[in-house]
Parts: structure tokens; C-alpha cells; sequence
């Protein structure tokens, strides 16, 4: 944009000098953002609420305050301390990444947009965030509060994820040249508080005036989406399989694909023609196994998946590339959510 600080832009960050949230990423006013803080609060916050990231946030931290030491943490820990999370793979990413700046950028994140996208798990929007945030370079960030605000702002009756384009080039249009990182930083505050999904408080919002979904009266449309598909089904079975001490065999999975790297349950591949007959023949080892009455539901991004469960005792030597972890420490290991669910059923069932 060509004004240093457009009318729309002046008062937003009026708005937000005054009511801006207190997160612990967040640089206190008038100090310098910390570039691993930002970095790392973008990953974690990738499809992932504030008050979800907010303890994993400070954990990390407390762990390895310096990206170096971030870089030379064991991978499982790694993984141990991301576990509940989800996406997985943002781990892995967050792991390598903090290795490719530690050895590459001597310990310095790369003070450009173009120069953070060479970096592992840093797509568009990250580096975006990061270059304006950390470095107060003029970027255009946009996530899904952004688009939120935008949409209603500027009454796109475009479906998304069509109109990504033009609400990007919308936000670049407010986009002031001073305060890049401040202005984004105040454009998600007003979508998370105030330019809600649901009743939005439009009475609040600085930039009512403006506002032709407002002035239209019909701000809850926007962002117009279209009809979403119904998500796939999917079945398998766990095994949950004891020693007589008391230890569980669990196995970890590969390091890419879904989970990549995470502590598991053995069980049946997941398949949309899961037979439960045939389960046994997956079997981890020899048991008598029992199958437990109920099932257990996750639900991932792009399917929905089902579970049996079966239980079962053995004190054989754990099969090649598993491995029997005492109950004590198990609740310790890098367990997803759903392998917690998965424990959770079958200790539900002990007596």
C-alpha cells in the first residue's frame, strides 16, 4: 500500500494497543519479538487453538529455551513432548528445522520471508508471520482469523478455499508499512475476540465503519464455505497385549506418514473394508486374545476411524521392532491421542 498507515490500519492498531491479548509468545510492548518464540508458537498453532498450544508452548521452552537446544534434543524426546498435540508430522518438521538453523544460520533464523521458506515445515503463511512478527518486515499474514475479518470486511461471496487469492490480495491492501507485525498480530486478535464465527460483536469492532457484511447485516455468512464432503470411514483393530510384570508392548511407527514417529499399540492396518473376522491373523504375537466390548472412535482430518480392541497376556520375547514398556512409564511414552484413548479402553476393563 502506498500510505504508511491507512485510516482502517490506524485504528485497528489503536484497537490493539489497547486491548491486545497476553500470550506467552507474545513480546511484551516496545521489546523486540524473540524469533524462536514466534517460530515456534506459529508451528504449534497450525489447526491448534491458543489455550490447547499454551502448555505445550511453555513446556518446549522450559526444555530447550534456545533453538541450539532444540536442535540437539533426542528426537523421541521430542516427540515424547509433542504428544497430544497432533499433526505429527509438525514435530518431525519443528526437529528439523531447528537443526537446519542451528547448523546452517548458526543458531539465527533467516530475516527474510524468501530466506525462512527454505527452512523445513515453513510454508507461506509461517514465513509471513515470522518475517513481520519477529523481524517487523512488511508481510502479508494470513490465517484463518484473518480471513474471517476480511471476508466480512469486504463481503466476499467467493466460497473458500476459492477465494484464498482475493482475500490475501484484500489483506495486502490494509497491510500497513509500518507495524507489519503489530497489524497481523492485531487482525488475529480481532477475529479470535471479537470478529467471532458466531455473534460477532460488530458494536465493538474498529473496524465496524467499514464493514459491508455489517452493513449488509449479514456478517455470520462470510466466510462462505462450500458444502463439506462426508468424511470417510475407517476400521481396524489394537492389540493391547500384557506381560505377567505388568508391562505393555507397544511399537513405534514409521517416521513418515500419519503419526509418523509416535509410540503406538499394535493393530490391523485401517481400511474402509475392515473384516473383524480376519483380525487375529494380525496379530503381534501368540495369546489368547480377548476382544473387548465397545469400540473406540477417533476422528483425523480426512477420515473417520473405528477400533476394536483386544486384549491379551504373554511373557515371549517382544516380536522384532516392538518392545515391552512398564505400565508405570507407558503414560510417559509419545503417545498420540488416540493410542490414549486406546490404553484408556482396554485398562477400563482390568480389574
Amino acid at each position: 500500500m502506498n500510505d504508511a498507515l491507512a485510516p482502517e490500519s490506524a485504528r485497528l492498531l489503536a484497537w490493539y494497543d489497547r486491548h491486545r491479548r497476553h500470550l506467552p509468545w507474545r513480546a511484551a510492548p516496545g521489546v523486540a519479538a524473540d524469533p524462536y518464540a514466534v517460530w515456534l508458537s506459529e508451528i504449534m498453532l497450525q489447526q491448534t487453538t491458543v489455550q490447547a498450544v499454551k502448555p505445550y508452548f511453555e513446556r518446549f521452552l522450559a526444555s530447550w529455551p534456545r533453538v541450539e537446544d532444540l536442535a540437539g534434543a533426542d528426537t523421541e524426546d521430542v516427540m515424547r513432548a509433542w504428544a497430544g498435540l497432533g499433526y505429527y508430522s509438525r514435530a518431525r518438521n519443528l526437529h528439523a528445522c531447528a537443526k537446519a538453523v542451528a547448523a546452517d544460520h548458526g543458531g539465527r533464523f533467516p530475516a527474510s520471508e524468501a530466506g525462512l521458506r527454505e527452512l523445513p515445515g515453513i510454508g507461506p503463511y509461517t514465513a509471513a508471520a515470522i518475517a513481520a512478527i519477529a523481524f517487523g518486515l512488511r508481510a502479508v499474514v494470513v490465517d484463518g482469523n484473518v480471513e474471517r475479518v476480511v471476508t466480512r470486511l469486504f463481503a466476499i461471496e467467493e466460497p473458500m478455499p476459492r477465494a484464498k487469492p482475493l482475500v490475501r490480495a484484500c489483506t495486502d491492501q490494509l497491510t500497513p508499512d509500518l507495524r507489519a507485525g503489530d497489524f497481523a498480530q492485531a487482525m488475529m486478535d480481532l477475529g479470535a475476540t471479537i470478529c467471532a464465527p458466531r455473534r460477532p460483536a460488530c458494536a465493538l469492532c474498529p473496524l465496524n465503519e467499514g464493514c459491508i457484511a455489517r452493513a449488509q447485516q449479514r456478517p455470520e455468512i462470510f466466510p462462505v464455505k462450500l458444502p463439506k464432503a462426508e468424511r470417510p470411514a475407517r476400521a481396524g483393530a489394537a492389540f493391547f497385549l500384557r506381560r505377567s510384570d505388568g508391562a505393555v508392548l507397544v511399537r513405534t511407527r514409521a517416521p513418515k506418514g500419519l503419526l509418523g514417529g509416535m509410540t503406538e499399540i499394535p493393530g490391523t492396518p485401517w481400511s474402509a473394508d475392515f473384516q473383524l473376522e480376519t483380525a487375529l491373523a494380525s496379530a503381534p504375537m501368540a495369546a489368547q486374545w480377548l476382544r473387548l466390548p465397545g469400540v473406540v472412535e477417533h476422528v483425523f482430518t480426512h477420515f473417520a476411524l473405528r477400533l476394536t480392541i483386544f486384549v491379551g497376556q504373554s511373557d515371549a520375547p517382544a516380536p522384532d521392532d516392538f518392545r515391552f514398556v512398564g505400565d508405570d512409564v507407558l503414560d510417559g511414552e509419545a503417545l498420540p491421542s488416540l493410542m490414549r484413548k486406546v490404553i484408556a479402553h482396554a485398562r477400563s476393563f482390568e480389574t
